[in-house]
């Protein structure tokens, strides 16, 4: 029921990101993701539903060819089989929470 970020390992993403995976459910699953400045989240699509919070940054997010720049304590919404992509713009943070969780994440 408690997961402390100290003991979470973070596992390489694409370059320049960084993942750990914190606390998840069948239904529910929240991962940290670190970003340095110029590192992209490659367009991807998936059937999970996905919020994002920017807990530290500044980002450039598209979402089914909407692109909009959010920053620290700003949110994204990311429906289901979106296609979507991020460039980091100033180092930063994402929090991400998935439903259900993300199986391929685990292995």
């Amino acid at each position: 029921m408690f997961v402390f970020n100290k003991d979470v390992t973070a596992t390489d993403c694409e370059p320049g990101v960084q993942r750990k995976i914190l606390s998840y459910s069948d239904e529910l699953m929240m991962c940290e993701i670190h970003f340095q400045k110029g590192a992209k989240g490659n367009f991807h699509t998936h059937e999970h539903l996905q919020i994002t919070y920017i807990a530290e940054g500044s980002f450039e997010f598209t979402i089914d060819g909407e692109t909009k720049v959010v920053n620290k304590g700003d949110s994204v919404y990311m429906p289901s089989n979106s296609l979507h992509g991020v460039t980091c713009l100033k180092e930063g943070i994402l929090v991400d929470v998935f439903n259900p969780k993300r199986d391929d994440f685990l292995k």
